[in-house]
């Protein structure tokens, strides 16, 4: 379906990206919060690899996506541990919880007027990004692109004194929504602002751990910032 977004590979890499970074942390009866569930199915399948005892609190704007991960959730018997709004986040009572996960809008245009408006991220494909990590929740864990300008959000996160405790990284070639030739120039242009890395047709994408800074804690950004921008 044209209206629900779908990338196996990138959906793939989310899923093992909450299971290595997020749910082996978690603690027994733990609350998580998911900004943009999509179909639902990165964490119904990493629900399904691992005994989490706690609760997703995903928001969803997509109506038909929404219907389709709850008719998931539903045949799977996750409807305890996996519940999505069919609202946004930003607009919501913001629940308590020790992580927010999200892959979240990044692609960088114009305008919004892309062939799916929901993954439209900014002028610089970092602007969703960037919001989540001014909610103050103590871990973040996001999908940051090579062409949405991530030092930016690296930045950012550091001025919230976040540092990054952990990251993984995935080479991806641009997609169907990536490819679409108005994003793609817009692409082009924010590269020869040096604010979007890729080389052909591959780009990096990053599963990355933010966590409020903690004592004697080790900040990977250099390290990330230097492979992000490496293409």
């Amino acid at each position: 379906m044209k209206d629900i977004f779908f990338c196996p590979e990138e959906s793939n890499f989310y899923a093992n990206c909450i299971e290595n970074l997020v749910l082996r942390n978690c603690e027994q009866s733990e609350s998580i919060v998911e900004f943009g569930s999509g179909d639902g199915s990165p964490v119904i399948n990493s629900l399904l690899r691992n005994k989490f005892d706690g609760v997703v609190h995903g928001f969803e704007l997509n109506t038909s996506a929404w219907k389709t991960a709850n008719s998931t959730i539903d045949e799977y018997n996750l409807t305890t541990k996996y519940i999505i709004n069919n609202s946004c986040l930003f607009q919501a009572s913001q629940p308590k919880a020790k992580y927010l996960i999200a892959n979240p809008p990044y692609l960088p245009a114009p305008d919004a007027d892309i062939y799916m408006p929901l993954l439209f991220g900014g002028m610089d494909g970092a602007t969703v990004t960037n919001d989540l990590l001014s909610l103050d929740y103590e871990n973040v864990l996001v999908l940051i692109s090579s062409f949405s300008h991530p030092q930016s959000t690296i930045t950012h996160a550091k001025e919230h004194e976040y540092m990054v405790k952990n990251f993984v990284i995935l080479p991806l070639k641009f997609g169907y929504y990536s490819s679409e030739p108005k994003v793609k120039n817009h692409i082009e242009k924010l590269r020869n602002h040096h604010m979007a890395f890729y080389s052909g047709e591959y780009y990096f994408l990053a599963g990355v751990l933010f966590q409020k800074n903690q004592e004697n804690a080790v900040d990977l950004g250099r390290e990330l910032t230097q492979v992000m921008t490496s293409l």
